[in-house]
């Protein structure tokens, strides 16, 4: 039986037009599609499929985490009615929308590809087009029970990935995590890397936008950005993102001392590496070493997108005590463990 699928655009490049200030979303996206299809040999290996799109486009720019529960409510009630979903979305956030969306579908019998471009699909010249398509042979081929980001024939687990590239075609990778599948002449899926169909366990919550910070060390960090950042009571959460193996300027007595303050008001730390590649090993230098006293919780591999997404889901949606041992686990295969 052919499956069907539901594309949802959100906007992003891949439905944008040019205009007197740039790029732009428009509405309209369905008609621009099938126009392009019409034009198009070989449609009769794409499966059926319906076009929902949002009322209010969402430039990614612009996105914020009540966006995330309106896509998540949108994917749950059509759950039953789809084989599959394929969401077109803005680059700039694709890779914080894959991520939490991994968190809140958790138990999937089926896929959700997020898919957008670099050049919209109104150019003569665009990735826009290929990009979709190949998202749609992947939605309609073997299961893929997971949150994926399908770019320049790329399928990448959508809570490894992260845009690595402005402006090239192959903007986005997953450094710490292979590739579930790519395209080339022939369509390539590999299956020992793909999480196994659960049972649905599906959670959208509300989000509260101030819950969860990042806090960037840079040489000469000041004590009174983190003051300024936790001075706020909304904060419940800090992705500290550290140099190398987790490393903080622990020198900085006064920063440390904030760290430590917060985490005793009840506030979650949770560190992650600026490099691309590689994992948190907190401890391995002594500097490190500071922030397992202070009760930091080691980010593993988790990227700044998925580190981000999971705390906001997490403190969401979990009694505050068993946050920091949820971050500790690998819920939707996110980090290493």
């Amino acid at each position: 039986m052919k499956r069907k699928i539901l594309i949802i655009y959100a906007g992003g490049t891949i439905g944008m037009q040019a205009s007197e200030k740039g790029y732009a979303p428009v509405a309209g996206f369905e008609q621009s599609l099938r126009a392009q299809l019409s034009r198009t040999t070989g449609l009769s290996e794409l499966p059926a499929f319906e076009v929902l799109e949002l009322e209010q486009l969402i430039d990614s720019a612009n996105l914020q985490p009540h966006h995330w529960t309106e896509l998540g409510g949108i994917i749950t009630a059509h759950w039953q009615q789809y084989d599959g979903f394929l969401l077109l979305h803005g680059t700039d956030t694709m890779a914080y929308t894959a991520s939490m969306l991994s968190f809140m579908l958790q138990g999937m019998d089926k896929p959700v590809i997020v898919t957008g471009s670099q050049i919209p699909l109104a150019q003569l010249r665009n990735d826009a087009l290929d990009n979709l398509l190949t998202s749609l042979m992947f939605v309609a081929g073997d299961a893929i029970p997971e949150v994926c980001i399908c770019f320049n024939g790329r399928l990448l687990r959508g809570n490894r990935a992260s845009k690595l590239k402005s402006s090239g075609l192959d903007a986005f990778d997953s450094p710490n995590y292979g590739w579930l599948g790519q395209a080339g002449i022939n369509i390539e899926l590999h299956a020992e890397r793909l999480l196994q169909s659960g049972t649905a366990d599906f959670k959208i919550p509300d989000f509260n936008p101030d819950a969860v910070v990042i806090l960037p060390v840079y040489p000469g960090i000041s004590a009174r950005i983190a003051r300024d950042l936790l001075s706020n009571p909304a904060v419940k959460g800090v992705v500290l993102h550290t140099y190398g193996a987790g490393n903080p300027p622990d020198a900085n007595g006064e920063l440390m001392a904030e760290l430590d303050n917060a985490v005793r008001r009840g506030v979650t730390i949770v560190n992650v590496t600026q490099c691309l590649q590689g994992q948190v090993s907190q401890g391995a230098y002594a500097t490190g070493a500071t922030l397992n006293r202070i009760g930091v919780i080691p980010g593993s591999d988790l990227t700044l997108e998925a580190a981000f997404t999971k705390l906001h889901y997490l403190l969401a949606t979990q009694p505050a005590d068993q946050v920091k041992g949820l971050m500790l686990q690998s819920l939707c295969g996110e980090m290493t463990q």
